[in-house]
């Protein structure tokens, strides 16, 4: 009973927060449940919240069907920036929330790498305006329901994108912890190989600039971790990679199911290369 309180609570909040905005508007495709964002039209991004399989071609122990994640991610003007299933590391899915590390019942399994255990869709909440509202549950083996995830995409005009989670232990407490507990872990974003690429971190922002497979410009996606996120930036620029990671260095979380964590972020992405100003003035702003 507390739990669905819990949830039927947690759902108004998001609903509260998530105001629709003139011009934006979510196309779905009902067979493969996939949720895609435009802005007057136009892509900014795509949800999977159904099961994405194994592509043709891609194989290993780490090519794993998988749901729950945001590919493609979309430039001004269409260009795909994120990557899927790439051979060098097939675990790798666009942008995803997940950790390396996540032990229950005295075992550690790696939901990053979906080894183990799964990030699975139960319910759709809302698709309207720009804004999906979606519930998951993490599954032992997967089978076994040990994590309620909730997820809130909000995107606004000029293609910004709000990204809020909130993870609750459904039974026994729950931890997750980065990679060694000091690499990766977190929010993962996972680029399309980027020619002249660029990466510039700072306190609450990061950005990472490129042109994109068949695009002519540069393209930038700013990041920022709000400041109730304890954590810093991890890059590996041979792999196209930048993320805000969660917890803090050589610690790690422990999810129960009396108080939900709350995660937060921003993405913002623009045509050409970032100004420091403006991105100190956003993340200002975001705070």
């Amino acid at each position: 009973m507390r739990i669905g309180t819990m949830s039927r609570v947690v759902t108004v909040v998001f609903a509260l927060a998530a105001v629709a905005v003139a011009g934006m508007s979510v196309k779905v495709d009902e067979q493969t449940q996939r949720y895609m964002i435009e802005d007057n039209g136009q892509p900014v991004l795509t949800y999977n919240f159904g099961t994405v399989p194994v592509p043709a071609g891609v194989d290993g122990k780490y090519a794993v069907a998988r749901s729950d994640y945001v590919h493609p991610l979309y430039g001004p003007n269409g260009e795909v920036l994120t990557k899927d299933y790439s051979p060098d590391h097939p675990h790798h899915r666009g942008i995803y929330w997940a950790w390396p590390e996540v032990t229950y019942g005295g075992e550690t399994r790696d939901l990053h790498a979906l080894q183990g255990v799964f990030a699975r869709p139960v319910k759709m909440l809302r698709h309207d305006g720009g804004v999906l509202e979606t519930e998951n549950v993490w599954k032992w083996g997967d089978t076994e329901p040990i994590v309620r995830e909730q997820v809130l995409i909000r995107v606004r005009p000029g293609r910004v994108v709000d990204f809020e989670f909130r993870l609750t232990a459904l039974k026994e407490p729950v931890t997750i912890a980065r990679r060694y507990r000091d690499a990766y872990g977190g929010l993962n974003l996972r680029f399309a190989a980027l020619q002249k690429q660029k990466i510039a971190t700072s306190d609450g922002w990061a950005v990472i600039t490129g042109v994109p497979p068949g695009g002519k410009e540069p393209v930038s996606v700013a990041m920022f971790q709000h400041p109730d996120n304890p954590g810093d930036w991890v890059q590996y620029p041979k792999l196209n990679w930048l993320q805000p990671t969660f917890p803090a260095k050589n610690t790690a979380f422990t999810l129960t199911p009396d108080k939900p964590l709350v995660l937060k972020y921003r993405l913002w992405v623009f045509a050409g290369a970032p100004d420091e100003k403006e991105l100190a003035r956003r993340w200002s702003q975001y705070q």
